[in-house]
């Protein structure tokens, strides 16, 4: 294309009511409709050529004209934004309240779409800024001054079917995805109320829609669904082996109705928007039966709704989990005692319940009498009384506990010891007789005896009534499809992690269609296991600390979890990548042995060199200066906690109460090695003043670990994703805490930061 050497001359515009610039009629090129004007003016040669009739409608008008010269819509967007000075329309913006002031039979005539509104005017996206008969008739229709941005005829016209015609569009999307889900996916129970209106949750493309996303999940072996509310559209996530992947994205109206589909299938109130809900359907999916657990929440713009998939095919046996011949071992001495308290623990999504299920699988045979109390009830177990808790009814894990030990139970499965009444009433029924298998959130195995103090349990009842604790993370397996040998080249991530761990693995990730581009499929589980020996009940009883209990343990064989770890990374089961995802890459003992002889073996031949094979040299190297760490965290004994154990451990810290102060200190150019993090803090949280750091070019790569009380694995996914290198839960474990402290600064030298 060619365009004119002189530049084109300035023209005096006429406003519209619209704000579009209208040419002038002595200026206006005669027999050519205003799309070709646009091209000619901005240079192409043809345009003057193309011959779009007056009449034409406004779509195919630009069609022709972006078709002779050559150029997208896109582009000749921006020249129809510089000709009628007008603004891109701004979708990012759209409020889907501004659909009720235009009528869809107005939006398609004119080929225009509401974008968002307020008490004077209304925001339209538009393809014709000189159509003055839209500007009235939408100026009479919504009350308000029309004010125009611009946008593509395709744009809008996409925009309109999803605001005004949410199922069409969701039927497209389902004839998209090809198959009919519908006899794929049948709802099992029945639904609940039916105050629904056809044209909404019961629309069949909606449904057909909401059945493709189970269907799908299922396919894809998600553990959980999101269906996600947006300021325009809406977006559904899968979690596969424990990571999020984005599957669609949905118009906000068309989000709306399948949340109220969903809704309807787990029995909820979908004209209740406004609180929180909980329900569960069962659905069959081809030959297969799926338990649902559906949550909702409100949110500004919808509500969220999250989806928990249970395959009732997925509970197995001790035997069948694939658990290390050692920990298997250990745990099935545990769950074979006649009385006292096994924990399972671990954050949410490791796995907690998969294990206990497995324990009651082999202990509930035709001679006990096994009896659960949980929240919710995830599997059906034949055999096995289970108890649903119900804190509306008064049915609390205490109460319903105090019952159950009057009905002669043999095993007692709580479903989570949450509060100093329910950890006294377990502890109790532990003392006579009864064997109760229960789960707490910790970091580690022997972090439960704290964690069972702090709920108020004696020490001598702890020491008395605990049999042992099983810890546990679920890694991802290598893919078996494509995972490659584990060979040099290194790359220099892989350099460093090798070094950390001290071992070299066998295989590494690679990737393919199987396993989704990831290269891991599936999970195994990563344990630890504490017995508790006379020798550790005696020290707990004498208030031992973490420290002291963990060494005792180690010397009586226990392995810890990143031990098991890595013997599955040698032995090509998982990969040392996906270990410091999940673990933390703290250097192995053996690694860290090796790296500080051959330290000071360098620092003495140094010494030598300088000073002269007869000089006196130095027999030790000097000790590398302490590590600073800023501290940040309200709650005070938080802060003085993890403050002793650091200065402890010779690092230097600098406390701070809130976000604040924290940017403060990093403001003020004080050097820091590490900050350690709270997620929920006044004034300026977490995320924020995380994001602030990594805004910062000179801390954008200071490590940082957040340390928080949150159970919400959403929060250490989106901290993760916002750039911390570690995410640790409370209460702390002091040496592993102190350990990841240690890692976190160690990666941060190592990559040369």
């Amino acid at each position: 294309m060619t365009r004119p050497s002189a530049p084109i001359p300035p023209r005096t515009p006429r406003p519209s009511v619209f704000g579009a610039v209208i040419e002038p009629a002595s200026r206006a090129i005669p027999g050519a409709h205003w799309c070709a004007r646009v091209a000619v003016r901005a240079g192409f040669a043809n345009a003057s050529e193309v011959a779009v009739p007056f009449g034409a409608a406004i779509a195919d008008a630009w069609h022709m004209v972006c078709g002779a010269v050559g150029i997208t819509e896109d582009a000749f967007a921006e020249l129809v934004m510089t000709h009628a000075r007008l603004p891109a329309a701004q979708w990012q913006r759209a409020d889907a309240q501004a659909l009720r002031l235009i009528p869809e039979r107005l939006a398609r005539q004119y080929v225009v779409f509401p974008i968002r509104e307020d008490d004077r005017a209304i925001y339209v996206a538009t393809a014709d800024p000189n159509d003055l008969d839209a500007e009235q008739a939408m100026g009479f229709a919504s009350g308000r001054v029309p004010v125009l941005e611009i946008a593509t005829p395709t744009a809008i016209q996409t925009a309109i079917d999803a605001g005004y015609a949410p199922t069409g569009h969701a039927e497209r999307m389902v004839k998209a995805a090809g198959g009919d889900v519908d006899e794929v996916v049948k709802v099992v129970v029945a639904t609940g109320p039916e105050r629904v209106n056809i044209d909404d949750a019961d629309a069949a493309p909606i449904i057909s829609l909401a059945n493709l996303i189970l269907r799908d999940a299922v396919v894809q072996r998600a553990s959980d669904i999101h269906i996600e509310p947006g300021r325009l559209n809406g977006v559904v996530r899968f979690r596969v082996d424990g990571v999020m992947r984005e599957y669609l994205q949905l118009p906000m109206p068309v989000h709306n109705r399948v949340v109220s589909r969903i809704k309807v299938t787990g029995q909820l109130d979908i004209a209740d928007r406004h609180r929180p809900q909980d329900g569960r359907c069962r659905v069959q999916i081809g030959e297969k039966f799926v338990d649902l657990r559906i949550s909702t929440v409100p949110t500004r713009e919808s509500e969220k709704v999250v989806i928990r998939v249970l395959d009732a095919a997925n509970t197995k046996r001790l035997d069948e989990l694939e658990l290390p011949a050692a920990e298997l071992a250990r745990f099935k001495r545990l769950v074979a005692q006649r009385d006292g308290i096994v924990v399972v623990t671990g954050p949410t999504g490791s796995g907690k319940t998969t294990t206990l299920y497995a324990a009651l699988n082999d202990v509930a045979r035709g001679e006990l009498n096994v009896t659960t109390i949980e929240d919710p009830v995830e599997y059906e177990l034949a055999g096995i009384t289970q108890i649903q808790v119900d804190a509306r009814r008064q049915v609390t894990f205490a109460a319903t506990l105090r019952a159950v030990l009057r009905q002669d139970p043999d095993v007692i499965f709580v479903g989570e010891i949450r509060d100093a009444e329910t950890a006294e009433v377990a502890a109790h029924a532990a003392l006579t007789g009864h064997l109760v298998l229960t789960t707490l959130h910790t970091n580690d195995a022997v972090g439960v005896i704290a964690r069972l103090a702090d709920l108020g349990l004696d020490r001598g009842a702890i020491a008395a009534s605990v049999r042992g604790v099983a810890a546990q993370r679920l890694v991802r397996r290598l893919c078996p499809d494509c995972a490659a040998p584990w060979a040099p080249p290194f790359t220099p991530d892989e350099e460093r992690l090798r070094r950390a761990a001290g071992v070299d693995p066998a295989r590494r990730a690679v990737g393919c269609d199987k396993c989704g581009r990831t290269g891991y499929r599936g999970r195994i589980a990563v344990p630890e296991v504490f017995g508790v020996s006379e020798t550790i009940a005696e020290q707990i009883a004498n208030g031992a600390s973490h420290a002291a209990l963990l060494k005792t343990a180690r010397a009586e064989g226990m392995r810890l979890m990143l031990d098991v770890g890595l013997d599955k990374a040698v032995r090509g089961d998982t990969s040392l990548q996906e270990l410091e995802r999940v673990l933390g890459m703290a250097e192995s003992e053996q690694a860290a042995h090796a790296a500080s002889a051959a330290s000071a073996a360098v620092a003495s031949r140094s010494a030598t060199a300088a000073t002269g094979s007869g000089a006196l040299a130095p027999t030790e190297p000097a000790p590398p200066p302490a590590p600073r760490v800023l501290v940040t965290d309200d709650d005070p004994v938080i802060r003085a906690v993890v403050t002793a154990l650091l200065t402890k451990e010779h690092f230097v810290v600098t406390a701070a109460a809130d976000g604040e102060s924290a940017l403060a200190h990093l403001q003020a150019g004080d050097a820091f090695d590490l900050v350690i993090l709270d997620l929920g803090l006044p004034t300026l949280d977490g995320r924020s003043v995380l994001r602030a750091i990594r805004a910062d070019p000179a801390h954008a790569r200071l490590p940082v670990i957040v340390l928080t009380g949150s159970d919400d694995a959403d929060d250490e996914v989106a901290m993760m994703d916002e750039g911390a290198d570690d995410y640790l839960r409370k209460p702390i474990a002091d040496t592993r805490f102190v350990s990841r402290c240690r890692a976190a600064i160690r990666r941060h030298m190592m990559t040369g930061a």
